[in-house]
């Protein structure tokens, strides 16, 4: 049995929904489903109803959250079309970092001009050192690196999905612009072709792509280009998945290590590369420090099918079904305390502590 040792697991992509989408998943169940996929913390995305936009909507979130959570966690302040940035001198101190929307998705926090996001970026780096992490695609993507080169503000590009996409952010870095990379299992092991076979259950934003367009991005993965590796974990119900009006987004807590233990395997990945993609990169990019005695223990030899029955996700659902595997989560260590003992999660509800203050 090889165990790989990874210090400090972080996710940081996650919808937890709750609050206003209780019916699509709970905080409760969720960040369950995060401890059986080896983390131990996520961040939280700002578009679950009602929209964390100001600061005090974060505090009421944050109440919320920590009595409900079983792993640790930090929330994103979202940027809103209709605010000025003031809002950010109170809520920045709070926030994991600043979301902005600059393509269409799930929720109302669409920032559709670059006026409005040039504000936001200005303003939020007046009050915080942490990165803003954006969704943007294609031209949207270039417009807003534009914004990094014009602004120096640090930026993270989420679930990057195109090889023209990464190859623009790769020269970014090689100017040594202030950015970092995140890429998704769901846009290295899926693509437009699933679609046929996976219907509503593979609609998700950025949509999948083409062949050449996973191969670039495993590309950027192995070479180093890419920071972290995030499951944007969206949990929708089987209803609205099947309906004829299904919405973005795929459940991924639980399939993301396996995914990537797998590609040790199959893609090369070196173990040493693993630990940045899950645990180094998002803990250096979000200014984290995992506690003393917190890690996940990866049996990188223990291959299994990827079945529906045995997620802890409010969905109950997986576009990897029947998927096989090598890389089961044997282990979870939070605090010198095992939260997951390869089966069953231990941790309670509101035992999970929020990153800072």
């Amino acid at each position: 049995m090889a165990l790989l040792r990874i210090p400090g697991a972080v996710d940081p992509h996650v919808h937890l929904r709750d609050l206003d989408w209780a019916h699509k998943a709970t905080v409760t169940r969720e960040t369950a489903a995060a401890l059986a996929g080896g983390y131990w913390a996520v961040l939280d995305m700002p578009n679950t109803p009602p929209d964390t936009v100001t600061a005090e909507r974060l505090q009421a979130k944050y109440a919320f959250v920590g009595e409900r959570a079983r792993c640790d966690f930090g929330l994103y302040m979202g940027a809103d079309q209709d605010a000025d940035g003031s809002e950010y001198v109170a809520a920045a101190p709070e926030a994991v970092g600043l979301k902005m929307y600059c393509d269409h998705t799930t929720g109302s926090l669409l920032l559709d001009d670059q006026k409005t996001r040039r504000r936001h970026l200005r303003a939020w780096a007046a009050t915080s050192g942490r990165p803003v992490a954006v969704h943007a695609e294609g031209e949207t993507l270039a417009a807003v690196l534009g914004l990094v080169r014009e602004t120096s503000v640090r930026v993270h590009f989420c679930h990057v999905s195109t090889a023209t996409e990464m190859a623009l952010l790769r020269r970014g870095k090689e100017d040594g612009l202030p950015i970092s990379i995140g890429v998704t299992p769901h846009h290295l092991y899926l693509e437009a072709a699933d679609r046929e076979r996976l219907g509503g259950f593979a609609m998700v934003k950025p949509p999948l792509k083409t062949t050449a367009d996973r191969e670039a991005l495993w590309g950027a993965v192995l070479d180093g280009t890419v920071d972290t590796i995030e499951s944007d974990h969206a949990p929708h119900t089987r209803a609205e998945k099947a309906s004829a009006d299904p919405p973005f987004g795929l459940p991924g807590l639980e399939t993301t290590m396996p995914l990537m233990a797998t590609a040790v395997h199959e893609r090369g990945l070196r173990e040493e590369r693993l630990v940045e993609l899950l645990a180094t990169n998002a803990q250096r990019i979000f200014s984290l420090a995992p506690p003393a005695e917190t890690f996940t223990l990866v049996d990188l030899d223990d291959g299994y099918l990827i079945r529906d029955e045995d997620l802890h996700c409010s969905p109950g659902w997986s576009p990897y079904s029947g998927m096989r595997v090598r890389g089961r989560v044997r282990e979870v260590r939070i605090r010198g305390r095992v939260v997951f003992d390869g089966e069953r999660v231990l941790a309670a509800p509101g035992e999970g502590r929020r990153l800072w203050p």
